[in-house]
């Protein structure tokens, strides 16, 4: 072989070289069909977990089912008389409307998707600012039977599933079917299923006799019924309307003409009046305020509970619910008129769920109606003495319950603002306990100044009370508080010092069956003495202080009264006012359930509660407790090791006397107590303690400027101004304030009203005030 021979051998035996481009399409092709083979598979995967889907699941209702804390059935969200109407009674005008709006294509798709929909949604939604979807009218059909709307529930298998359930039901129904269903399932707003329903509810028509305008206002609702509602935002369910109409148009279901003609048309056109709809189910009335929060709870969750098929399982006990509803709208009950209202809220200690509450009173047939049990527009009074002032006296300064305090003349710093208690008298020195029991407003506040507003503020938002950052001192006497957040509040005293948010729903079940459960968040808000050395001392609020009306012989239960006066500015404005008062409160607990009641009127500053009627919050608490009673285990409290109980006084493990004197009899060796506390100047706390005389009758303390009155208080049976007692003594201010002598007579004057102090709440006074 010669030598030119063997270049072009070698050539005839080299490999060809590829095409690079070749090599990438062939490298492509692999790729995207190992990709199809893996989508398919996984695909496959998740859609044979879907679940069964059946006729009668896909004409059902989308309502949810909201069950007791018994489990058992108490009601549906939504309209129980759905009406249904089948394929050839619906009209061809809102066939074409759904159908121009929701879904174009809807009668060319065969597998229950549409892809080129699907696609120009992500390209939209990627290029603008508006959000587009991509589901047909089969898919939302899927998803509103079977699966839930929750943001988080929108994952690829259940996108896998609901794309697997639209081809099944494609396959096994007729388009017209499909539409069928769709239509008479779809939420409407205001607890309406159905277009046939909704056209009833909002026109007062049959399907047959609406105009083009109305059904298009019908059509374009399903998307989003609560911002299309044409009662609630006419502005945005008129824009909505005319997209469905340009729809049309375009799909040429009707001419410009006609289209034009309908936008000219008033939303209101034929709309009927909100206030004619009524619900006259007498579950759903007693259940009205709870139901409402149960709503907000799960949507709150993620979850639309009109349209997601959900079993709701809620902590509401309806017996409970039902008695509260009799009682606060009995004839002749405890309430003096139809115009007083009030609002109730009723936890568990134990766990923070919401066992029962009352948003009003003879509200009508009403649904969803003003919840006054978690309003919180209204001053507490002096049910916010144990959490703004001796709780964090307790919890940060180790006060014992026995700690001097001053009932003397006092303004409030840097003011020329005087602090009155409700007889405009002082008592002088006294203890904690009894200055709590009576109720007394300027030992509150001092103790208030003693321990700091920062560090009450600290205390009382671990109880879920947030205190403004601009409140003044006069919030130790009264805060905007709802029953709601007072009632888990106290909660926490009675068990022991830990907070539980209040709970309303404890489980939900999807339509797919799946369960979601849930508790109540909780902290650690106090100790368990400061916990226990409340409760003791409200406890003698029932026995000889301002709530003894709502003793119930025998039970073990704490709790405090509230009441709110008017501030000059408005009795000048109205002199009607004077004499009566703007809010009463009642605040109580045992070891099982924590109760807080506000009564009033809506309208304060027209009309308050004069004579019994400020008494009528302290009534109907004994009239809910007593029969709570029924339902609950006789319990008393269990003092903690670190409390040690002196006389009948308590102290916490370290600072009790050296030496016991027994209440009622007199010694010789004073006893001392430094706590080594401070208060928030970084002055130190002492105090000292020695025997004292005895007062005659209730809420009568002597003292002198030696000494500190360690009386307990006497029996009785009246209530802040209903008690009648003499005692005379010299005051002993303290805290720079000048000394003064008074004389408490008792007597049954009327409420007074201190000066304003700016818009604070120092018009406050104490509590359970009645004549």
């Amino acid at each position: 072989m010669s030598d030119k021979e063997q270049p072009e051998l070698r050539r005839q035996h080299q490999p060809k070289k590829r095409h690079p481009i070749r090599r990438f399409f062939k490298w492509l092709a692999i790729l995207l069909v190992t990709v199809l083979l893996a989508g398919t598979a996984l695909f496959a995967y998740y859609a044979k977990d879907a679940p069964a889907i059946t006729q009668d699941d896909l004409q059902s209702g989308g309502s949810s089912i909201i069950y007791g804390a018994d489990g058992k059935q108490l009601t549906r969200l939504g309209s129980q008389n759905r009406t249904y109407v089948t394929g050839d009674k619906i009209p061809q005008q809102l066939k074409d409307a759904v159908v121009s709006i929701e879904d174009r294509r809807f009668y060319q798709e065969f597998l229950g998707v549409d892809p080129l929909r699907i696609a120009s949604a992500f390209v939209n939604n990627v290029t603008t600012d508006s959000l587009q979807g991509g589901s047909t009218i089969t898919q939302q059909l899927v998803k509103l039977t079977v699966f839930s709307t929750k943001a988080s529930d929108q994952t690829l298998r259940r996108k896998a599933q609901e794309a697997w359930l639209s081809f099944k039901v494609t396959r096994d129904y007729s388009k017209d079917q499909v539409l069928e269903f769709y239509i008479n399932k779809v939420y409407m707003g205001n607890g309406i299923y159905g277009m046939a329903t909704a056209a009833k509810y909002y026109f007062n028509k049959d399907l047959s006799q609406l105009s083009i305008a109305q059904t298009a206002t019908l059509a374009g609702m399903p998307q989003a019924p609560e911002s299309y509602d044409p009662y609630k935002d006419p502005s945005k369910a008129t824009n909505r309307r005319n997209q469905v109409l340009n729809a049309m148009v375009t799909n040429k279901k009707i001419t410009a003409q006609q289209g034009a003609a309908a936008k000219a048309t008033a939303i209101t056109d034929g709309l009927q009046p909100k206030e004619s709809h009524q619900s006259n189910d007498t579950t759903d009335l007693v259940l009205d305020p709870y139901l409402k929060q149960v709503i907000d709870d799960v949507k709150a969750k993620g979850y639309n509970p009109y349209i997601d098929n959900l079993k709701i399982y809620t902590n509401v006990d309806y017996d409970v619910q039902k008695q509260l509803y009799d009682l606060a709208n009995a004839d002749g009950g405890v309430f003096t008129n139809n115009l007083m209202q009030t609002g109730v809220a009723i936890t568990n200690p134990n766990n923070g769920q919401v066992v029962a509450m009352l948003g009003g009173r003879k509200l009508g047939n009403v649904r969803l109606a003003l919840n006054r049990a978690v309003t919180a527009d209204r001053s507490n009074g002096s049910t916010m003495k144990p959490i703004m002032d001796y709780g964090p006296a307790i919890e940060y300064l180790n006060w014992p319950t026995s700690e001097p305090v001053s009932d003397t003349a006092y303004t409030y710093p840097g003011t020329d603002i005087q602090l009155y208690d409700w007889d405009r008298q002082y008592m002088g020195q006294m203890t904690m306990r009894q200055a709590l029991v009576q109720s007394r407003n300027v030992p509150a506040i001092r103790t208030l100044e003693k321990v700091g507003l920062s560090r009450a503020s600290t205390f009382a938002s671990g109880l879920g009370i947030k205190i403004p950052s601009t409140a003044g001192l006069s919030v130790g006497i009264g805060s905007d508080v709802s029953p709601l957040q007072l009632s888990a509040a106290y909660s926490a005293f009675s068990n022991g010092g830990t907070y539980y948010e209040p709970q309303y729903v404890n489980k939900i079940t999807t339509a797919d069956g799946v369960d979601h459960t849930y508790s109540a968040a909780h902290r650690q808000a106090m100790k368990a003495s400061t916990a226990y050395m409340i409760t003791d001392m409200l406890k003698g609020v029932f026995t000889s202080g301002t709530a003894t009306a709502a003793n119930i012989s025998g039970l073990y239960q704490a709790g405090k009264t509230g009441t709110t006066d008017y501030d000059s500015t408005t009795l000048a404005n109205n002199s009607a006012l004077n004499n009566t008062v703007r809010d009463s409160w009642m605040a109580g607990y045992t070891r099982h359930f924590s109760v807080a009641i506000w009564t009033g009127y809506d309208q304060a500053n027209k009309r308050g509660l004069a004579g019994s009627e400020q008494n009528t919050a302290i009534l109907f608490y004994r009239q809910i407790m007593s029969y709570l009673a029924e339902k609950q285990t006789n319990t008393d409290w269990k003092k903690p090791s670190d409390v040690v109980r002196s006389g009948q006084e308590l102290y916490i493990r370290g600072t009790q006397p050296a030496a016991t004197v027994t209440p009622g009899s007199s010694s010789s060796s004073e006893s001392q107590r430094n706590d080594g506390s401070a208060a928030e100047d970084g002055s130190a706390q002492n105090s000292s303690s020695s025997s004292a005389s005895s007062g005659t009758g209730p809420g009568a303390e002597s003292s002198s400027a030696s000494s500190t009155t360690e009386n307990q208080p006497g029996t009785g049976t009246g209530t802040d101004q209903g008690q009648d007692g003499t005692g005379t003594g010299t005051d002993q201010g303290q805290g720079g304030a000048a000394s003064s002598s008074s004389t408490n007579t008792g007597g049954t004057g009327g409420t007074t009203t201190p000066p304003a102090e700016s818009s604070s709440n120092s018009n406050n006074q104490g509590g359970g005030q009645t004549p």
